[in-house]
C-alpha cells in the first residue's frame, strides 16, 4: 500500500451548518459532493474534485469553532498520538476507527493549532507535478510561536525544514519529507489571529475567485497578491467562520 507519511492527505470543513458550507464551496470551487457510506448512521458528504475524493464536511464538535481540519498521513495513529502528547500536544479526540475508511485522531499542537492524524485503509493520493484546479495545493500553519511549532513537528513527524526571510513577517519555514515540501510554518500575521492550519485550494484565477467569494458572502482577509515563482494567492473567511487560502499557481 502506497502511504505518503507526512503528507496532508485529507481536509474537512467543520461547522454548524453543513448545508450552507456545501453550497458555498460547490459554487466557489466547483466541487461535487457525494453522500458516501462510511459505516456511521449517516452518509458522509465527500468532496469530489476531478473524480477524486479530496475531503468532506462534518459537524463541528461542541465548543469547537468552524475550521478546515488538516489530516496528516502517519504509519501508526496510536503511536503518533502518544508521541504527540509526550511532545506537548493536547488530545482532543483519541485514536478511533472510521468504518472501512481508516483510523484517525485529533490534537492541538503545543501552540494551539488543531490538526488530525490519519492512516487510511487505502492508498494515499499520489503527489503530482501540477495541482488540478479545485484540488489542494498547500497547507500553512500560522502560529504565535514558530520555534515551538517547528520543534514539535520535526520531533513527532520527522520533518526536515528549510527557512527563508520574508521581510517584516520574519521567516517562512518549510516542512519537508525528503525533498518534498509538505507544509509551511509562519508567525501569525496579527496578534489576534488564532493558531491554525490553513489549506490552499488551487484556482484558475485568483482575482475572479476573490470576487466570487465576496458575492457568495465570504470576507476576503488577504487580498490577492503575487508571490514570485509561487503564484497569486489570497485568503477568505467563510460565513461559518472557517479560513481558507486559494492560489493561482505560477
Amino acid at each position: 500500500m502506497n502511504q505518503l507519511i507526512g503528507k496532508f492527505v485529507w481536509f474537512e470543513h467543520l461547522s454548524g451548518d453543513i448545508s450552507a458550507a456545501r453550497k458555498f464551496y460547490a459554487e466557489l470551487l466547483g466541487w461535487h459532493i457525494e453522500m458516501t457510506p462510511m459505516g456511521g448512521p449517516e452518509p458522509y458528504p465527500m468532496i469530489v474534485n476531478d473524480k477524486q475524493g479530496i475531503g468532506g464536511f462534518r459537524s463541528a464538535p461542541p465548543g469547537m469553532p468552524s475550521q478546515w481540519m488538516s489530516y496528516v498521513s502517519v504509519a501508526d495513529v496510536d503511536a503518533s498520538y502518544k508521541a504527540a502528547l509526550a511532545a506537548g500536544a493536547k488530545g482532543l479526540m483519541p485514536p478511533e476507527s472510521f468504518g472501512q475508511a481508516g483510523r484517525g485522531a485529533t490534537l492541538a499542537d503545543p501552540t494551539g493549532a488543531v490538526f488530525s492524524l490519519w492512516k487510511g485503509n487505502g492508498e494515499d493520493r499520489a503527489d503530482t507535478a501540477k495541482t488540478a484546479v479545485g484540488d489542494w495545493h498547500w497547507n500553512e500553519l500560522m502560529t504565535p510561536d514558530e520555534e515551538k511549532a517547528l520543534a514539535f513537528y520535526t520531533k513527532v513527524f520527522g520533518y526536515t525544514t528549510d527557512s527563508m526571510d520574508i521581510g517584516e513577517a520574519g521567516k517562512y519555514h518549510m516542512l519537508k519529507t525528503g525533498d518534498l515540501p509538505r507544509g509551511g510554518v509562519m508567525r501569525s500575521p496579527q496578534p489576534a489571529t488564532p493558531p491554525l492550519w490553513m489549506p490552499y485550494a488551487a484556482v484558475a484565477d485568483c482575482d475572479a475567485t476573490a470576487t466570487q467569494a465576496r458575492k457568495l458572502g465570504a470576507t476576503i482577509i488577504v487580498e490577492p497578491q503575487d508571490m514570485p515563482q509561487v503564484g497569486r494567492f489570497a485568503a477568505l473567511l467563510d460565513a461559518q467562520g472557517a479560513t481558507l487560502g486559494f492560489i493561482q499557481p505560477a
